[in-house]
């Protein structure tokens, strides 16, 4: 019974753990991992999401546990992932710990975008969203190659140096430095649809929509510490192309 009890607790942190590192709500997490311990026969367990740590006991022993969530990634597919899995796990697909092995496996075997992919995708957005904001056609192909650039900055510069808000400052920096670069050198007309367009794979949307909806939810913690984390990465873009524009004198 201990160890079945150590087993289900495990498995529905680790369940949490994933969704929350790559971009669930808190209220998604905490539905997830009840769901799995009531599939398990426990069906009064409690769970506490907040955006740095998951909290889980069996109310019915003195069983409970405790996970970090270090990093706060976007990997829907990951979400999606668990979600199958527990859908599997209620319809008696698959046992307890099978749905463990399986969780433990989704971090090696869930398929990820290559690199490449990433950075031309960035590119798209960054352009046409240019062209949305009232840009000029002709500055298309450039903010394509600046906001490019400036997102596989941010993603060296977070995989080299593990200080955070260091990669969106660095990489902001790289594309006003860009922007105005080209605008100077007769390659684009407009420094500021360059870098609106190019700034926009950087900003933290997701983590600004998953803030209104947990507090929303009623978690206020998680909503608050969502939220924090999104101005600070906004901060970091803002002094980035503020650096800039003092660093070159202004829009000139």
């Amino acid at each position: 019974m201990q160890e079945t009890n150590e087993l289900l607790l495990e498995t529905c942190l680790l369940a949490g753990k994933i969704m929350m590192e790559n971009g669930s709500e808190v209220y998604r997490v905490e539905d997830t991992m009840n769901r799995i311990a009531a599939n398990a026969g426990e069906a009064n367990s409690i769970s506490y999401v907040t955006a740095t740590g998951i909290f889980m006991g069996l109310r019915s022993s003195h069983y409970a546990q405790v996970e970090n969530v270090h990093d706060r990634l976007i990997n829907l597919e990951k979400i999606v992932a668990v979600n199958r899995l527990s859908r599997s796990f209620a319809e008696k697909q698959i046992t307890l710990p099978q749905l463990y092995a399986s969780l433990k496996k989704i971090n090696q075997v869930t398929p990820s975008f290559p690199l490449w992919l990433q950075v031309l995708s960035a590119g798209v957005v960054s352009s046409t969203l240019m062209i949305i904001f009232g840009g000029n056609w002709s500055d298309f192909i450039v903010t394509f190659f600046i906001g490019s650039i400036g997102f596989i900055t941010g993603l060296w510069v977070k995989k080299a140096i593990d200080i955070r808000f260091l990669d969106m400052f660095v990489a902001s920096l790289v594309i006003g430095c860009l922007a105005i670069l080209s605008v100077r050198g007769g390659l684009a007309g407009n420094v500021d649809n360059l870098i609106i367009g190019a700034v926009m794979p950087l900003v933290p949307g997701v983590a600004i929509t998953n803030s209104f909806r947990d507090i929303l939810a009623g978690h206020l913690i998680s909503g608050t510490a969502r939220g924090t984390e999104a101005i600070f990465t906004a901060a970091a873009i803002g002094v980035g192309i503020a650096t800039v524009f003092t660093l070159f004198g202004g829009l000139s």
